[in-house]
């Protein structure tokens, strides 16, 4: 704020301009991607092929698929969601576009910001789309669909956020998606297992609101702090 009134401008402004440049970058990064149809359809293809695979597999026993479905759908979305992650910041470091936001008057986390939710809206937000079809298949319905769908939405930001963490620390090696997934999958453990147990206890009739509360204070934390250690990592990969 005292930055906003030395250089004459108000603090609205500056909000509403940096607001003005974070839509501006996601829509381009969505763009982006949508030109790239196999980093939409491949984990897409992915994740159906997870989730239908089962019920074939531990055949017909709606019981059974009732009760694992929703950890098979929640380590579905989570594996999707990793394997279109690693090209977040790959081509703009490999093109030093990198190094061109780092000199732009834009802070940092703003473009990460940009891509973590350009992230979510290709590929968390699709899952969530398909997430109907695919609890069909498990068994699961009625309030218990409402309660998957609502925690895959406040999970799967989670999933993109936490992920440019890890790819902005692995972004100077080449191959570096199996570091990425191990750094990545401790911090996403407590989303899976509350996520999860989340939509089994909506399914015994018991309270969820904690589990929920846990993913939704959890996704509050990494909005905020996500972006900011994403972006110092990056300025200290590019020294």
């Amino acid at each position: 704020m005292v930055l906003a009134l030395a250089l004459n401008k108000s603090p609205w402004t500056i909000i509403v301009s940096d607001f003005n440049t974070l839509s501006a970058l996601i829509a381009s990064e969505v763009s982006t991607t949508w030109r790239r149809t196999s980093d939409i359809t491949n984990p897409l293809a992915f994740y159906l092929m997870v989730v239908c695979l089962f019920p074939l597999s531990l055949g017909p026993e709606p019981a059974l698929l009732q009760r694992i479905g929703p950890g098979v759908i929640w380590v579905a979305t989570l594996l999707a969601g990793l394997i279109s992650i690693e090209r977040m910041f790959r081509d703009d470091w490999d093109d030093g576009v990198i190094d061109q936001m780092r000199l732009s008057p834009i802070p940092l986390w703003i473009p990460v910001l940009a891509k973590a939710i350009a992230h979510w809206l290709t590929s968390g937000l699709p899952a969530i789309v398909l997430s109907p079809i695919v609890a069909l298949l498990m068994g699961i319905n009625g309030d218990t669909l409402w309660v998957l769908m609502l925690a895959l939405g406040l999970g799967t930001p989670i999933v993109s956020l936490v992920g440019t963490i890890g790819v902005a620390l692995t972004v100077e090696q080449k191959s570096g998606s199996a570091l990425q997934t191990v750094l990545i999958l401790p911090i996403l453990t407590p989303v899976l297992v509350f996520g999860s147990a989340s939509v089994d206890l909506a399914a015994n009739g018991q309270a969820i609101s904690a589990h929920l509360s846990l993913l939704a204070a959890f996704l509050i934390f990494v909005l905020y702090s996500a972006p900011w250690a994403a972006s110092l990592a990056l300025r200290i990969s590019s020294e």
